[in-house]
């Protein structure tokens, strides 16, 4: 297991966190074993709680030309017909992944193919199991078009503590499958919007992993 890129300042700023408070305990209570203590273990906990956050497990990705896999760890919230107003302006089938703080969270392309659309939204920052999180939180939206014409769009939703939306793509990029494309810091969402009649493999509140859970398949 290494440590993805998107931590390094992060894990750095932390160490620096840790190191100040820890020196300004001991000077100014350096008779408080009790206090010293506590604070000590604080700083073990609060450094390994930020470094499994960013970590990058090696792993042996499953891949099918047909094949739709998740793109990023969690649990299945929503299996639904919706309305995407965003990009095909009508019926897809939804399928949420809620991404907790200790998940892995790199995101990763569920399908092969062209970056057709993408757009960046600032937004709000409201828990990422909100219905209105998909429409009101900072986001973005990416249309991959896999090589048979069908468009299968993607959204990361940054949740109540996310504070940044990191992304690799950009339109008219040729995507792999299970490639990252993006990383959401700390708890968050992404949405997959697909035709109305795919194939899905997954049931609410399963637990899955991105790159190695298969979502469903094209047809």
């Amino acid at each position: 297991m290494t440590i993805h890129k998107e931590g390094y300042t992060t894990i750095a700023l932390t160490v620096l966190f840790i190191f100040v408070l820890n020196a300004f305990i001991d000077y100014k209570f350096a008779d408080l074993a009790w206090l010293r203590w506590f604070i000590y273990l604080f700083s073990l906990s609060l450094f390994l709680i930020v470094l499994q956050f960013f970590r990058n497990p090696s792993r042996s990705f499953t891949a099918g030309d047909k094949l739709i896999i998740c793109p990023a760890d969690g649990k299945v919230v929503v299996i639904e017909e919706t309305e995407e107003p965003e990009y095909f302006k009508d019926k897809r089938l939804q399928v949420s992944i809620f991404m907790s703080p200790v998940n892995v969270h790199i995101n990763r392309n569920p399908i092969s193919g062209v970056v057709a659309f993408f757009k960046y939204h600032p937004g709000k920052y409201l828990a990422a199991w909100n219905p209105k999180s998909s429409t009101e939180n900072e986001r973005t939206t990416t249309v991959v078009t896999h090589s048979n014409g069908t468009p299968v769009l993607f959204r990361q939703i940054a949740g109540a503590l996310a504070r940044r939306i990191v992304w690799y793509i950009k339109e008219g990029d040729a995507v792999e499958q299970s490639k990252e494309f993006g990383f959401i810091k700390f708890g968050s969402r992404v949405d997959i919007f697909l035709p109305l009649g795919t194939k899905v493999n997954l049931e609410l509140n399963q637990v899955v992993k991105g790159g190695i859970t298969v979502l469903g398949e094209l047809s």
